[in-house]
């Protein structure tokens, strides 16, 4: 049974300065094996702090009707991103209003947190 689709915005670990990216780019993709372990339809919007980011991420959350926004931890954690984590969740408000909102302790558990809120 396919449920969702589930949009996953996060931090771009190889756009964004100071991380090293090849641990973070191995737990998404670990992270989105998951969904397709589960049958969830999940798309990814990985983004920069330094660029654009408010627009790619509406342009993504209105690519779908999405059930479920999972918000990552990169967005939520750092305290210099906290204006842009308060601008994705009414991102979310305003151009999902039907999708819940979720937030993961890592890459490698977006699918359960997204689980949570998919019936």
């Amino acid at each position: 049974m396919t449920r969702g689709p589930v949009l996953v915005v996060g931090l771009d670990p190889v756009r964004t300065p100071g991380w090293d990216p090849a641990p973070v780019v191995a737990a998404i993709a670990r992270g989105q094996a998951r969904f397709d372990d589960l049958g969830i339809a999940a798309d990814l919007c990985l983004v920069a702090p330094d660029e654009d980011a408010e627009k790619a991420i509406a342009e993504a959350l209105t690519r779908r009707d999405y059930a479920c926004v999972v918000v990552g931890g990169g967005l939520r954690k750092h305290e210099p991103l906290l204006v842009l984590f308060e601008k994705v969740v009414n991102l979310v408000r305003q151009h999902a209003p039907g999708a819940a909102i979720a937030f993961n302790s890592s890459p490698e558990d977006t699918a359960d947190a997204a689980l949570r809120w998919l019936y």
